[in-house]
């Protein structure tokens, strides 16, 4: 059975915050945790969040306990019934949450409330991991494996209902993926490749279908996969790059985040919004192949 605790409002406060880590005290190093749950009340006064999460790997059961946060813009915008993510950070006697995201509503969209400050987004020169993810074929991908090509990337989930969401990136690609077939010197170059953030819904079958809709080349997966991974994997290639995105109860809420990628394994440009043209990507590999 869930084990739930609800905390009176006099326990919100410091002494709470105790609480939840006075087993860990003697450990003055900093350790990090994700979080995920729902809001169930804020206390702006004491700048606390009472949320019901779901289990923290590694640190915790699933509860409804309160959290202080960092940030100071979250007292304001937090409200009950938010979804959140959060990376809660406990060091000695302390605990915190910080890098808040949250969704509200049917989860459709995320509440554009994340700054620079808070999430790392790779700036040009940074060298790309050697990332592992699984493609729309059922085979171990490399992100070394790309080098020599001018790598374009975006993130998606198949299941995402905004015209101007997903379906909009894919179908960009899919341009551009046309645009290239014209010019094979170009087209050997370069390789396109769309990443899911839902992997239990998007299995290399479903990618496949999904992928095979969108392009009419005679091997379209030759220069255009579609990948996911375990639960981890996705989300360590997703933080390099600096995205969010949370699973909500019908959908999942996340930022826009697309990536051109040098052929010696560098970022080059990282887009933060989808107002990105297949011109733009199209003219950013000319000049990184131009270099």
């Amino acid at each position: 059975m869930k084990r739930v605790l609800v905390y009176t409002a006099l326990l919100l406060g410091t002494a709470c915050v105790g609480l939840l880590v006075s087993h860990s005290q003697s450990d003055a190093s900093q350790r990090r945790y994700e979080l995920q749950g729902q809001v169930v009340s804020v206390n702006r006064q004491q700048r606390t969040v009472l949320i019901a999460h779901e289990e923290i790997r590694g640190y915790m059961g699933a509860m409804t306990m309160p959290f202080a946060l960092k940030e100071n813009w979250a007292h304001a915008k937090l409200k009950p019934g938010d979804r959140v993510q959060a990376a809660l950070v406990v060091e000695g006697d302390r605990a915190w949450l910080e890098e808040v995201v949250f969704a509200r509503g049917n989860g459709t969209e995320m509440l554009d409330v994340v700054t620079p400050k808070t999430v790392h987004v790779p700036t040009s020169g940074d060298e790309i991991p050697d990332f592992s993810l699984v493609n729309q074929d059922e085979k171990a991908i490399r992100f070394h494996q790309y080098r020599d090509k001018v790598l374009l990337l975006t993130f998606i989930y198949t299941r995402c209902p905004l015209p101007r969401g997903c379906p909009q990136m894919v179908g960009i690609f899919a341009e551009i993926h046309q645009a290239l077939q014209k010019d094979p010197l170009l087209q050997a170059r370069t390789h396109l490749l769309c990443i899911s953030f839902d992997p239990a819904n998007d299995t290399p079958a479903l990618l496949r279908d999904y992928g095979t809709y969108y392009t009419t080349a005679p091997e379209p997966f030759a220069h255009w996969e579609f990948a996911s991974g375990t639960v981890d994997e996705v989300k360590t290639v997703a933080k390099f790059f600096g995205l969010r995105y949370l699973p909500t109860v019908e959908q999942i809420a996340h930022f826009p985040r697309t990536a051109v990628v040098s052929p010696e394994g560098r970022v080059f440009k990282v887009y933060t919004d989808n107002s990105w043209t297949a011109d733009d990507l199209l003219r950013d590999v000319q000049q990184v192949l131009a270099h």
